[in-house]
């Protein structure tokens, strides 16, 4: 069962994703473009040339869940950066829903630290 939450992580491959790949192949473009492990448990994040085309990869024990969703109507905006961008679980649902990424204003929250960094905050929308 496809269960996604704020516990994820979530990285997005900004350059368009050809929507037609499968496994094997958002595989490959995760191993040799973004240079990351497919069986870290991490959410890959792949967007179509039009913006209106998203997939997530995600490895569960087991195999590899796909999940694609198609807009009927509208575009997802992309957040800022370039290559592969780190997103947030709220940042990805803010996509899906078609609401303004850098719009909406977050609080601060309080984050414990994990061991080596300096501070782990939420600042305003964009993680």
């Amino acid at each position: 069962m496809l269960a996604l939450t704020s516990a994820h992580h979530y990285l997005l491959r900004k350059s368009p994703t050809d929507m037609r790949k499968g496994f094997d192949s958002l595989c490959g473009l995760v191993r040799d473009e973004l240079g990351r492990d497919p069986l870290s448990g991490e959410v890959f994040v792949f967007i179509g040339s039009r913006r209106d085309r998203i997939k997530l990869l995600l490895y569960e024990s087991g195999g590899y869940v796909l999940w694609y969703k198609r807009l009927e109507r509208g575009t997802m905006e992309l957040p800022k950066g370039d290559g592969a961008v780190k997103i947030t679980w709220a940042q990805l649902v803010r996509m899906l829903e078609g609401i303004a990424l850098e719009q909406p204003a977050v609080r601060k929250r309080w984050l414990p630290t994990p061991a080596g960094e300096k501070t782990a905050q939420i600042t305003a929308c964009c993680g």
